[in-house]
């Protein structure tokens, strides 16, 4: 019988704080996944969460409310990375984190882990009755490494030695075995949950989140919409094939755009891909800038995103290029958060006569292009990390909320 007790008691347990574990193999803080984690782990700190952070090591200060804890570092001395190399360094991390987890029985109550440094923390965790999450920053590894390897095949080159796109089969191994022993993983995209769908995962196994962009740092610049100038079209990432770079080379050369507009590409090139693309890339409209510490002003600067990926998991430069101003021009490979024709324009991928369509449209409809961005801004701040935090608690909350009904 459902008595008042009862009800207090789940009242009681559902403003509790969520005791948090949140295992990462890397540097917390530094670049690329390593300031997605960061940010992660900001919004759960201010959306309630309690959490007790163990990463490899750490370059960026976190709230006094968060408990951090390194495995591969103390003080200014930390295990390089580069002279273990990545399995290593990754797996004397997880040993660590499932020999302390062992001792926190009872303390925590959901388990957050990033691949290659996660099985044995996820076995520790199942026999102690934890939930588990399974961080999916990309797309199913064996799906990445073929598209990617398709890719090459398609221009002529390969990746290059260790790229993190180079098959390795003894990654993709160690990370199935992740896959299978986590309760959940973690989907920032229906396009990286719908890789794992197709290869058999069930739905109740794949949680949808988000990530989101840095408010503070990417706001909206002065753009706008005037016809008679030239647009403005900004790529920003590694150039690499399975960024589809070579498809919005195509796409901008066929469109009207490039007549008297101008597209700028921040990034560097793997060897072997600009030369394949030289012809394109000589043309007076586009502009290599190399690697840019500038991005947020650049993007200020621009009115249009292009990301025509093969494979991602949610790029976080779709986020900061809408909180920037920029109207979004992406594949449905990109894992962007937007809705076609509404706040953004999205094509599949590989397809560039759409692509070409859509930047010529934009051109010469400078109130279409005015109306997404107005659209886009409008519901920024859903995707903020603040948002992203809140959402990703309310997932935690959800999953132990079924284990342990009140």
């Amino acid at each position: 019988m459902w008595t008042a007790e009862k009800t207090k008691r789940g009242v009681e347990s559902s403003q509790k704080k969520l005791r948090v574990l949140y295992s990462f193999p890397l540097k917390l803080g530094a670049a690329r996944v390593c300031t997605t984690a960061w940010h992660q782990v900001d919004g759960l700190a201010a959306a309630g969460a309690d959490i007790t952070v163990f990463p490899a090591a750490i370059c960026r200060p976190l709230p006094a409310s968060v408990q951090v804890r390194p495995t591969l570092a103390r003080g200014k001395f930390r295990l390089p990375n580069r002279l273990l190399g990545r399995m290593l360094y990754a797996t004397l991390h997880d040993w660590t984190v499932a020999r302390r987890l062992k001792k926190m029985a009872g303390q925590i109550d959901v388990v957050h882990t990033w691949p290659l440094g996660a099985r044995q923390t996820l076995r520790t965790a199942k026999r102690l009755g934890i939930p588990t999450f399974l961080e999916r920053p990309n797309a199913h590894t064996k799906f990445a490494y073929e598209v990617v390897q398709e890719e090459c095949q398609r221009l002529g080159i390969t990746m290059p030695p260790g790229h993190e796109h180079a098959f390795n089969k003894r990654f993709l191994r160690h990370e199935e075995a992740e896959y299978a022993l986590a309760d959940h993983l973690l989907c920032p995209s229906d396009f990286v949950a719908k890789t794992f769908s197709e290869r058999g995962f069930p739905t109740a196994k794949l949680a949808r989140h988000q990530y989101g962009f840095d408010d503070q740092l990417f706001f909206a610049g002065k753009q706008n919409a005037e016809s008679g100038r030239g647009l403005t079209l900004i790529f920003v990432g590694g150039c690499a094939p399975r960024k589809g770079l070579h498809y919005a080379l195509d796409a901008w050369l066929k469109s009207t755009a490039h007549e008297k507009g101008t597209f700028l590409i921040a990034g560097e090139f793997i060897p072997g891909y600009a030369e394949k693309l030289s012809a394109q890339l000589a043309h007076p409209s586009v502009k290599r800038l190399g690697h840019r510490s500038d991005v947020a002003e650049l993007m200020r600067q621009s009115d249009v995103f292009v990301l025509p990926t093969i494979e991602e998991g949610s790029a976080l430069v779709t986020l900061e290029a809408r909180g920037s101003g920029c109207v979004l021009l992406v594949s449905d490979a990109a894992g962007a958060i937007c809705q076609h024709s509404k706040n953004g324009l999205i094509h599949q991928a590989r397809d560039v006569a759409t692509l070409t369509e859509q930047l010529t449209t934009l051109d010469k409809n400078r109130a279409r292009l005015q109306q997404l961005r107005t659209a886009s801004l409008a519901t920024a701040s859903e995707i903020t990390w603040a948002a992203a935090g809140r959402k990703l608690l309310s997932l935690y909350r959800d999953v132990v909320g079924k284990k342990n009904p009140a």
